[in-house]
């Protein structure tokens, strides 16, 4: 029977998981990591399942794979991975990805400081910071980001009439600001705002066209953000992020705060060069800004948000996929609850 290997490092960025492939993927060669991500889709969705979900993953499990650069610039290429399917950008797996190649030396800049990194969605650079053998900080510049949406009202089968913004920071993101039948974030369990996440990704997916103007592959929700008051001191507002059916975003989301400083800035709530610092579910931290103002080919306002975190390597690991053994692809609890 057909056995795989995987090598994998392991760690989180502000408490989300990130494993990060470095061994045992297929090299599949594309012109772009869209065309990779779109390769992946159509013939190796398997391998996503099997790393992400259980027996080997879990419900809330995100990772990337490393590739060599496709573009000249680049120093490292990422394909994003995790229970909900391939996305097109991921902030906080950016962010691990980056710490944990740079530590172990898988990845060595061109320039020291500095890297550039080809993604699915476009190509992100990043700054960081060291401190002996240790990435300390980083800070990248997410694609263009803008708000698509503005005042859209939904019907929500809990919540009833809802007004909210779509916006985009590498996905969509329904963001859910305090209003009056939605109290904020902090009034709600985790369990209630998963749930509540799903329904909204379906109310949102039914009823409005969600597509890039430029990139019309990239299209549909698969998260919602529920904003909320921030918890002590420091903070300038708080988001729970849903992904998927099953993930709580720990972090504050790397995309999703991109998507929500490009509606800051939008609405003139967030000058460019602002800091906008965004908390978690669990309070950890994310600071999000506007480094420069742009525009889409399809001629929309669009923002260049940069995103700064700090990630933590926590392990190795190999992965084996035996296709002679049960669930050797992977499963998650939903599939067996319909």
């Amino acid at each position: 029977m057909t056995q795989y290997r995987f090598e994998c490092i392991e760690g989180h960025t502000g408490g989300m998981p990130v494993r990060m492939v470095i061994g045992g993927a297929p090299s599949v060669k594309r012109a772009s990591m869209l065309e990779v991500r779109e390769a992946f889709i159509a013939e190796y969705d398997w391998l996503r399942r099997a790393l992400m979900m259980e027996p080997r993953g879990h419900g809330n499990m995100s990772g990337t794979i490393l590739y060599p650069p496709i573009s000249a610039n680049a120093d490292m290429a990422l394909l994003f991975i995790e229970t909900s399917g391939f996305l097109p950008m991921c902030g906080h797996a950016s962010i691990g990805s980056i710490t944990f190649a740079i530590e172990t030396g898988l990845v060595k800049p061109r320039q020291p400081g500095k890297i550039v990194v080809d993604v699915p969605a476009g190509q992100l650079t990043a700054v960081y910071e060291t401190e002996g053998n240790r990435v300390k900080m980083v800070r990248f510049t997410n694609v263009p980001s803008f708000l698509l949406h503005r005042d859209v009202e939904v019907n929500h089968p809990v919540f009833g009439k809802l007004v909210l913004d779509i916006a985009y920071g590498g996905n969509f993101y329904p963001i859910v600001e305090v209003q009056p039948n939605f109290p904020g974030c902090e009034h709600f369990t985790p369990d209630q705002l998963l749930e509540y996440g799903r329904q909204m990704q379906d109310v949102v997916n039914r009823t409005i066209d969600v597509v890039h103007p430029d990139k019309p592959a990239i299209r549909g929700v698969k998260h919602c953000m529920w904003t909320g008051a921030p918890q002590g001191t420091g903070a300038d507002g708080r988001a729970v992020v849903i992904a998927g059916a099953s993930i709580i975003d720990r972090s504050p989301c790397g995309t999703g705060t991109s998507a929500r400083v490009a509606q800051r800035h939008a609405r003139g709530l967030l000058r460019e060069g602002q800091a906008f610092t965004h908390q978690s579910l669990i309070l950890s931290s994310f600071v999000g800004r506007v480094e420069a103002v742009t525009k889409l080919e399809s001629g929309l306002d669009a923002v260049l948000p940069s995103i700064e975190g700090q990630a933590w390597i926590t392990g190795r690991g190999e992965h084996y996929v035996d296709e002679s053994q049960p669930y050797a692809h992977g499963f998650s609890l939903d599939e067996f609850a319909r």
